[in-house]
């Protein structure tokens, strides 16, 4: 799914960047050499930086 029309920023894309890259949106976008244009996505696209670093930093469940 296409996060950022502009760009042609996908989701898997996004996720990838955020677990890689500090900042917000537009930090995001910026090491994947886009910058965001209309700013339509970018509230979505901080909601979802977020959600995949704190997945990312959780610790995992272990069945033992």
């Amino acid at each position: 799914m296409y996060i950022c029309i502009c760009n042609a920023i996908k989701e898997c894309d996004l996720r990838n960047a955020a677990r890689l890259c500090p900042g917000d949106a537009e930090g995001v976008y910026g090491a994947l050499g886009k910058k965001p244009n209309c700013g339509h996505c970018l509230e979505e696209a901080d909601d979802l930086i977020a959600e995949e670093r704190s997945s990312v930093l959780a610790p995992a469940d272990i069945a033992a």
